[in-house]
């Protein structure tokens, strides 16, 4: 999700940072190649998963619906993938001093971006909402007016518009401070654009922060409550031993997807724009980008994961919210 020039010159480098230049132009090789994996994968594992959720009327229950936007949100991303892909295999002709390469147009560029970031922090939020379900589900079970189908639908809808505003709010900051033949690339030594780039900044790290301390909230409770010793009965022990699958496998996502992109992102900027003038800090940075981001993108292939482990609590559960046994 480059918000600026993350390409491998700088054309008007910030002056601490002068002649500190890192080579990366290994990307568009690791681009193709990752992005190719992910949308193979991804267009399985979420086709297979919108498929099961919603021929499965019976189980529809607060869970479900979020599963089936979470799959929705992932599905956004990986059918963006082939027009990444087709955009790195053009800028790596480029590279080569290809001159048929096409020039991309605002509307490519913009349209990618949003597909990336509906996937991106909708991936983020819904998962999110599964956290707060379980809560619900295992902390206050008696609350089912909270876990009801059609409360859930209104919060889907609610974070559906939120992430789609976010989406678009972002490319619409980078459009503004753009020139016009760099639609896409964003100067981080232009004064202008080192204000847009933080407030660009701000609105990521803040949907980023924010969910994640609500997600951690909710399951630090569901873990206390499950260590209890009521719940460790054997009557309740499978119930208890998925509800913690859940949570392993979502906070597992959460470290391995969206942490290290986050932090690499924020001190990337911060070098970039001048507050934080380290060169090694800067080369570090932009080094690993490419990895993280492809780290970010592979969530949409774990996330399936959820509900594979999650689904005997579908069955369990009625359609209404609610449930049986210590849930």
């Amino acid at each position: 999700m480059e918000v600026w020039n993350m390409s491998g010159v700088a054309a008007k480098p910030v002056s601490p940072l002068s002649n500190c230049t890192v080579d990366t132009s290994y990307r568009f090789t690791f681009y193709q190649v990752s992005y190719s994996i992910i949308f193979l994968l991804g267009l399985v594992t979420n086709s297979l998963a919108l498929r099961r959720l919603c021929l499965s009327p019976c189980t529809m229950n607060s869970t479900a619906i979020y599963m089936v936007s979470l799959s929705a949100a992932d599905m956004f991303f990986v059918i963006s993938l082939p027009l990444r892909i087709y955009y790195y295999h053009q800028r790596a002709r480029a590279k080569t001093g290809d001159s048929s390469s096409w020039t991309f147009s605002v509307a490519y560029c913009h349209l990618t971006f949003t597909l990336k970031y509906i996937s991106l922090y909708g991936g983020i939020f819904f998962l999110v909402c599964i956290a707060v379900d379980r809560y619900f589900a295992v902390v206050h079970p008696l609350a089912s007016t909270l876990r009801r189908l059609r409360v859930a639908q209104l919060v889907s809808g609610g974070i559906w518009c939120l992430v789609v505003g976010l989406s678009v709010t972002l490319p619409l900051l980078r459009f503004a401070a753009a020139h016009q033949h760099q639609p896409c690339l964003l100067d981080p030594s232009s004064q202008h654009h080192r204000t847009i780039i933080l407030v660009a900044l701000g609105l990521v790290l803040g949907s980023f922060l924010l969910p994640a301390l609500l997600l951690l909230c909710s399951y630090c409770r569901v873990l206390r409550v499950l260590r209890h010793p009521r719940h460790r009965s054997r009557s309740q022990g499978r119930s208890r031993q998925h509800t913690l699958t859940i949570i392993y496998w979502v906070l597992g996502i959460f470290l391995l997807c969206f942490v290290p992109y986050h932090i690499n992102l924020l001190g990337y900027t911060l070098t970039h724009v001048g507050l934080l003038p380290y060169c090694g800090l800067a080369k570090v940075t932009k080094a690993v980008h490419p990895v993280v981001l492809s780290l970010a993108s592979s969530n949409c292939c774990l996330n399936p994961l959820i509900y594979y482990f999650s689904s005997s609590l579908l069955h369990r559960e009625g359609p209404g919210g609610g449930v049986s046994g210590s849930q």
